[in-house]
């Protein structure tokens, strides 16, 4: 259904759409009369989303440097801010609230959650926001506690338009209308004018699937039967669906029969049903399932932006409240016969719900507190960049691309910013998951820290997984770990048999869990580390426990999750289907193993959202950190600065490891592409020729940079990106992922797929084959470390314009290889002035393999492998992960060398560290 049709025919079906968002940027820009010219017609906010527009944005700045300057306290600002931004958002709606005559167009502002359970302040409080707002299409929204239905008679019976929010329950929404109808009547007995009273009962709708679901999942686990298990599984998702159709049916009662004609005679108007908290949580369920399974005449649906955009896009339209009410009817009775209380799921979530919005209200004063601090203080901006001569270009860039209308396009998921190509449309909306995953990850923040909780009878945590299923968590790793009282986490992305048994010594089988990541659920060397450690853990513990030391994170329905299921693993998290690997930070890829080693995996989250917030598709580049951010490296690469160098603070020295996957995988193709530098040595800036763009990550604290500051004086592009705390890599992982997906637009490029990097894994199994038919591995020509000079000094001369010199190392990560690397990356950089990449193979291949192979052709492949002197064999399989590794080598060599690019093959012995040494001594003679 084409976008604009499904508003219209949902309009049709008497259900009013109100969009779930505030901010101030989304009202002055326009967007919010745009939305409203398109069919929504009005908006609710919470302290959640509120929080969430303060924190995350540079819409208040100069409104908060006037109240600081004014001497206001943060509690007063924050009120003052709400109020504002309700009024410009109900002037919006005014012509439709006038339209319909007061049935429509409303815009809804909660009293503060920290007087929920207190009647008299809730009324005081109503009263207070009804006078501050002045006008007459706005709602004030009141939870629907016990101690809040007193205080929604008391306003209404005054005349005053009531939200009603946090309604799970259909016995409270009975005492809800109740409340309702009552005020009206005292209010008509004081001879009011019933007509000029709305309101609304928010029904909060997805998260009792969230919490049934869960019940439901524990009951699974816990089952043996398989007949048992799949009833239970098909109860899944039905709760909440079942639970609103309830409601809607007493609604149907509850406005009929001689009480309320009387009423509706006087003018009154019915309360329409409001169905919040509508964004699907769940990957196994459609993004629209909350809203196209809620349909029906006089009711609301209150949709955030992304369930919005998917809606628009491919929405369906159909009565369906009342569709199947005997079978909601029968669900429901299934879900009480296998003991799922639902009477106490909704008591915990009114619980629950007043906790949440009262932590983001806390929060929110909080961050104004801070902020005002740093107005006082005059501290600087977050984001600060020196582009010398290059400023006019990229200002030219940011002016089209905010022309093009490209936030706003991201967040519509509209394929045709990166390529008009119709055949691409469904594979690129199926990519970009990765924009919400963040709110939608926050649902199951209680799920994570149950799981933190029970990870601690564990001393250890292995991640067995490859690219983008292993690099956030070993980011996570090296930045927070280890956190004292919870277990220690290794993270292997290796076929290397020395850095296997390194971890198998470092560790107690009996006291580890072993998460196997993969999203295809097929991933050669994560199955391969699962098999082996499956073995060992066989060995090691008792018969029939074996599975309570495995987790699997894979997208639903994929080879990984039955292997989980039939092996009896202990956890098993099926991951957004609609995100790819290398975008997959904040979802359950990154989020199990960072709660398990004691990472506030909700706070980052929070981060998250945060930066969702400023890159919002209200946002204009300019002040868009993502979409600036991928505005300067689109331009900047296509004019031949394509070689974005990192330079991080040591606390957070290995986030270029995920950066790099990111941009290498997303860019690096059709002979283009972004090539990244991470770990490069920091050089003076007469060692970098005009190929580069370096962004320097910093911590707020941090002291000045001077080899940054030369960079800047000497006139090379530099963005300073400053976090002020580790867990700001929350927002980070957003702010690279927009940047990356908006510089892939710039180099119209698909910024999501990756056409290369299969061959290398095709030539793989053929030289496995091989290996498996004649019992030896095919020859490959290479050179002695001890004699590589003259291979070196070649290689380096056949580079052009715009070279990369990347060292491919198929050989255990030690010190010895570590300061070498260094060495040889120095010694090139400071003698060609070449930009310096490195890499440890497999774990490469799915991460600049991409680039090396689809990218610009200006690479220099130095390949290193060495003669293992240990190896490990792969359960079920003919071959060892030694002979796995070489095979992955050789496969590799062939793929870049079919292209014919330079490529150099140098072993180093069975020595490694002496052949790391000649190695390098070789590259600095080489080097004049």
């Amino acid at each position: 259904m084409a976008t604009s049709t499904a508003l219209r025919e949902l309009k049709k079906q008497g259900q009013s759409l109100w969009l779930d968002n505030i901010r101030r940027q989304l009202i002055s820009s326009g967007e919010l009369a745009r939305l409203r010219d398109e069919g929504l017609t009005g908006v609710t906010s919470n302290p959640t989303i509120f929080e969430k527009a303060v924190s995350g944005s540079t819409d208040y700045d100069e409104a908060m440097v006037q109240m600081v300057r004014a001497r206001k306290k943060p509690d007063d600002m924050l009120w003052e801010l709400m109020v504002a931004d309700v009024q410009a958002a109900a002037d919006v709606f005014r012509p439709v609230y006038d339209r319909t005559k007061g049935k429509d167009g409303f815009v809804s502002i909660e009293v503060g959650p920290t007087i929920a359970t207190n009647t008299r302040r809730t009324i005081t409080f109503a009263e207070y926001l009804h006078d501050q707002c002045r006008r007459p299409n706005v709602m004030v929204k009141i939870p629907a506690t016990k101690e809040g239905l007193p205080a929604i008679f008391d306003q209404i019976s005054k005349g005053h338009n009531i939200n009603i929010t946090l309604i799970f329950s259909v016995d409270r929404y009975i005492e809800v209308v109740e409340a309702y109808v009552s005020g009206l009547e005292k209010l008509h007995k004081q001879g009011g004018d019933l007509s000029r009273v709305a309101s609304v009962a928010s029904f909060f709708v997805s998260r009792v699937d969230t919490k049934v679901d869960k019940v439901l999942s524990e009951k699974v686990g816990l089952s043996t039967d398989p007949a048992q298990k799949r009833s239970l599984e098909r109860l899944y998702g039905k709760a909440a669906i079942a639970n609103s159709k309830m409601a809607y049916e007493r609604f149907q009662q509850l406005f009929s029969g001689p009480r309320w004609e009387k009423l509706r005679k006087a003018g009154a108007r019915t309360q329409r049903c409001l169905w919040a908290s509508t964004s699907t949580k769940d990957p196994r369920y459609p993004d629209t399932y909350y809203v196209e399974e809620l349909i029906g005449p006089d009711t609301v649906d209150t949709i955030p932006p992304a369930t919005l955009a998917a809606f628009r896009e491919h929405g369906e339209v159909r009565r369906s409240l009342d569709e199947n009410v005997d079978l909601a009817k029968r669900q429901l009775k299934q879900l009480a016969d296998v003991g799922v209380d639902l009477d106490q799921v909704t008591r915990e979530l009114e619980i629950e719900g007043v906790e949440s919005f009262t932590k983001s209200f806390e929060s929110l004063l909080d961050t104004l507190r801070k902020e005002s601090q740093k107005i006082k203080a005059g501290k600087g901006p977050r984001q600060w960049y020196s582009l010398a001569k290059l400023q006019p270009a990229v200002d030219a860039r940011i002016a089209q691309l905010q022309k093009d209308d490209a936030p706003r396009r991201l967040w519509a998921k509209d394929s045709t910013l990166w390529t008009a190509n119709p055949a691409k449309r469904e594979e690129i909306r199926d990519r970009l998951g990765w924009l919400s995953v963040g709110e939608k990850m926050l649902e199951h923040a209680s799920e994570l820290r149950e799981l933190a909780r029970d990870g601690r009878t564990y001393s250890d945590v292995v991640l067995l997984g490859m690219g983008g299923s292993s690099l956030c968590p070993d980011v996570l790793r090296n930045t927070f770990g280890p956190v004292k009282g919870h277990p220690r986490l290794h993270v292997l992305d290796t076929t290397d048999p020395a850095s296997i048994l390194a971890v198998r010594s470092a560790i107690r089988i009996q006291d580890t869990l072993f998460i196997v990541a993969s999203k295809s659920g097929e991933t050669t060397e994560t199955l391969s580390h699962f098999a082996y450690f499956w073995e060992q853990a066989q060995s090691a513990g008792r018969a029939g426990a074996t599975g309570r030391h495995f987790a699997a994170i894979t997208d639903p329905g994929t080879s990984l999750e039955k292997l989980a299921k039939d092996h009896g693993f202990r956890w098993i998290f099926r991951n957004p289907p609609d995100i790819g690997g290398r975008y997959s930070a904040l979802s359950y890829f990154g989020l199990v193993p960072g709660a398990l080693m004691g990472v506030d995996v909700a706070e980052m989250l929070e981060r998250a959202v945060e930066m969702a917030h400023s890159c919002a598709d209200s946002v204009p580049v300019d002040k868009n950190p993502g979409a600036w951010l991928g505005a300067v490296m689109g331009e900047l690469a296509l004019r031949g600065r394509n070689k974005l160098t990192l330079i991080t603070s040591p606390k957070v020295a290995t986030f270029g490891y995920w950066v790099e996957q990111l941009i290498a995988e997303s860019t690096g193709k059709e002979g283009k592409g972004i090539v990244p530098v991470e770990g490069e040595p920091l050089g003076k800036p007469g060692a970098y020729g005009e190929d580069r763009l370096f962004v320097y990550i910093r911590m707020d604290g941090d002291a000045p940079n001077r080899a940054v500051q030369a960079l800047e004086k000497a006139g090379q592009p530099v963005v300073t990106l400053t976090l002020r705390d580790k867990l700001d890599l929350g927002g980070e992982f957003l702010r690279w992922e927009i940047a990356t997906a908006v510089a892939g637009s710039v180099l119209r490029i698909d910024a999501f797929d990756q056409p290369n990097v299969q061959e290398s894994k095709d030539n793989t199994k053929k030289v496995l084959a091989t290996f498996k038919s004649k019992g030896r591995l095919p020859q490959a020509e290479s050179v002695a470390a001890s004699r590589a000079k003259a291979g070196i000094k070649s290689l380096l001369e056949r580079s052009k314009a715009g070279a990369y010199f990347a060292i491919m190392a198929y050989t255990t990560r030690t010190i010895a290889a570590q300061t070498a690397l260094a060495s040889i990356r120095t010694s090139v950089r400071d003698g060609r002035r070449i930009a310096t990449t490195a890499g440890y193979g497999p774990r490469f291949l799915h991460s600049t393999g991409q680039l090396h192979k689809g990218g610009p052709k200006t690479g220099l492949f130095l390949q290193v492998v060495q003669d293992d002197t240990k190896d490990v064999p792969i359960p079920g399989q003919p071959y060892t992960f030694s002979i796995l590794k070489q095979a992955q080598s050789l496969g590799d060599l062939q793929s870049l060398s079919s292209r014919r690019l330079p490529v150099l093959r140098v072993t180093l012995g069975r020595d490694a560290a002496a052949g790391w040494r000649a190695l390098a001594a070789a590259v600095k003679s080489a080097v004049p």
